[in-house]
C-alpha cells in the first residue's frame, strides 16, 4: 500500500524563501570578507604608518641625544636635553643613565617590556608591540654606545585602537544592510523566477476545479516555453480522456435506459394484477421490483455523474430551511437524536434540496451499513454550515480519510 508523502519539517520553507535566504548568505560572506580584509589592511596602514614615525622619531632623538652628552653628564642634566628633543603626539621618552633613570611623566622604566630590557642589556635596538599599563604602546629601545645610556620612545596606539573600533562597528552596520539588501534582492529575485511556476500551479489548480480547458499562454523563456508546451499538452489529453469518460458513461446510461424502461414497464404490468399469482410467484416479483428500483437509481446516479462531468449538470436552487430540512430527516427513525444549538432560529439557504436530501440519505445509509446505526444529527453553525452524522462505529482511519471521497470507495 503506498502511503502519502509526507512534509519534511526541514523542507516547510518554500523555494521562494529559500532562494531569499540564500541571498542573504551569500551577501553576509561577501561583505563580511570585505569587512575582514579592510580591517585587516587598515589596521597594517594605520600601525605600520604609527611604528615608522614613531621609529625615525626614536633614532633622530636617540642621535641628537649622544650629541649633547658628554662623559661628566649626570642625571640632572637630562632634563633640559629632553626637553629640545622632538616630541610624537601620544609618544613619551623613558632615558637610562647609568644607574639612573629619567621616566616619563606617566611611565616609568618598570613600564617597559622585559625582552626589550634585556636586548638592550645586550646594547642591541629592539622595538616591540606590547600593552603597558593595560593599553597597546609601541615601544622602541635604542643604546647609545659612546656611553652607558639607552633611549625609549613609547608611543600609545590607543587612538589607533579607538579608530579600528570604530571601524569595526561601520562595517558591522554595513555587513547588516548589506545582508538585508541580499534577501530583499533575493526576495524581488525569487518573485520574477516564480512567477511562471505560480501561472502553472494556478492553472494546476484551475484544471483540478474543472476547468478542464485552462491553458498556459507562450513563455518568454524557451526552457519554459517547452514546460508550458508540456504542460497543455497534458492538460489536453486529461481533457479528452474525462470527456472520453464522460461520454461512455451517458452513452452506457441512454443505452440502458430504453430496456430498464420496458422492464419497469413490464413489471408494473404484472405487479397490478398480482393477486392473480401464487405466493412464490409475487415473492420473486417484490425481489424484481426492488432490483430493478436499485438499478434504476443507479442509472440516474451515473447519467447524473456523467453530466457533472461533462459540465452540463444543473443545479436546482431552491431556498432551504435547514433545522426544518433536517427535523423531516430525522422523523422517520424514531431512533435519531437531533442535536441543535438552543440559540438557533431560522437557518435558509440556496441549496438544491432533492440532492442535499440524497446526501443525507446517503450518510444515514452508510451509517447503518457500515457503522452500527446512526444515533445522533448534528448542526452546527457559526460563518459555515456543518451537518454531522454520528454512529457507532470506529470510525474512518486516518490513512483513508482522503479516498472516502473518491467515486466507489470503500473503507477496510
Amino acid at each position: 500500500m503506498t502511503g502519502r508523502p509526507v512534509a519534511d519539517d526541514a523542507s516547510r520553507l518554500g523555494l521562494g524563501g529559500r532562494i531569499a535566504m540564500l541571498f542573504a548568505v551569500g551577501g553576509l560572506l561577501v561583505s563580511s570578507l570585505l569587512a575582514i580584509s579592510t580591517l585587516v589592511m587598515t589596521r597594517r596602514q594605520l600601525v605600520e604608518s604609527r611604528e615608522g614615525a614613531a621609529a625615525a622619531m626614536a633614532v633622530g632623538n636617540a642621535t641628537r641625544l649622544s650629541n649633547q652628552l658628554t662623559p661628566d653628564s649626570t642625571i640632572e642634566d637630562l632634563p633640559t636635553i629632553a626637553d629640545s628633543l622632538t616630541r610624537l603626539e601620544g609618544g613619551q621618552r623613558i632615558i637610562r643613565l647609568g644607574d639612573d633613570w629619567l621616566p616619563a611623566p606617566e611611565l616609568d622604566h618598570d613600564d617597559l617590556p622585559l625582552d626589550l630590557l634585556e636586548r638592550l642589556e645586550q646594547r642591541a635596538a629592539g622595538q616591540v608591540l606590547a600593552p603597558v599599563r593595560g593599553d597597546p604602546h609601541f615601544v622602541v629601545g635604542i643604546p647609545l654606545t659612546a656611553f652607558d645610556a639607552d633611549y625609549y620612545a613609547v608611543v600609545d596606539l590607543v587612538e589607533v585602537s579607538d579608530t579600528l573600533a570604530d571601524l569595526r562597528i561601520i562595517l558591522l552596520g554595513a555587513g547588516a544592510v548589506t545582508t538585508v539588501l541580499a534577501a530583499l534582492l533575493g526576495s524581488w529575485a525569487s518573485t520574477r523566477v516564480l512567477r511562471p511556476l505560480r501561472r502553472i500551479r494556478g492553472a494546476a489548480e484551475a484544471i483540478a476545479g474543472g476547468r478542464l480547458d485552462t491553458r498556459l499562454s507562450p513563455q518568454a523563456d524557451p526552457d519554459l516555453d517547452r514546460l508550458s508546451d508540456s504542460f497543455n499538452e497534458m492538460a489536453r489529453a486529461l481533457e479528452d480522456r474525462i470527456h472520453r469518460d464522460a461520454r461512455f458513461a451517458s452513452d452506457v446510461s441512454h443505452e440502458l435506459r430504453s430496456p430498464l424502461t420496458t422492464l419497469m414497464a413490464g413489471v408494473g404490468v404484472l405487479d397490478a394484477r398480482r393477486d392473480e399469482l401464487s405466493e412464490r410467484s409475487r415473492t420473486a416479483l417484490d425481489l424484481l421490483v426492488q432490483d430493478l428500483e436499485r438499478f434504476n437509481r443507479l442509472v440516474n446516479e451515473l447519467m447524473e455523474i456523467s453530466g457533472y462531468d461533462a459540465g452540463v449538470a444543473d443545479l436546482d436552487l431552491s431556498e432551504v430551511d435547514v433545522v426544518r430540512f433536517l427535523q423531516a430527516t430525522v422523523a422517520a427513525d424514531p431512533a435519531l437524536v437531533l442535536t441543535i444549538p438552543p440559540t438557533t432560529g431560522s437557518l435558509v439557504i440556496n441549496a438544491d434540496k432533492r440532492r442535499l436530501a440524497r446526501v443525507m440519505a446517503n450518510l444515514l445509509d452508510n451509517a447503518r451499513r457500515y457503522g452500527g446505526g446512526a444515533t445522533a444529527v448534528i448542526l452546527e453553525h457559526d460563518e459555515t454550515i456543518r451537518i454531522a452524522v454520528e454512529d457507532e462505529g470506529p470510525g474512518v482511519p486516518k490513512t483513508e480519510r482522503h479516498e472516502i471521497f473518491d467515486r466507489f470507495a470503500r473503507g477496510s
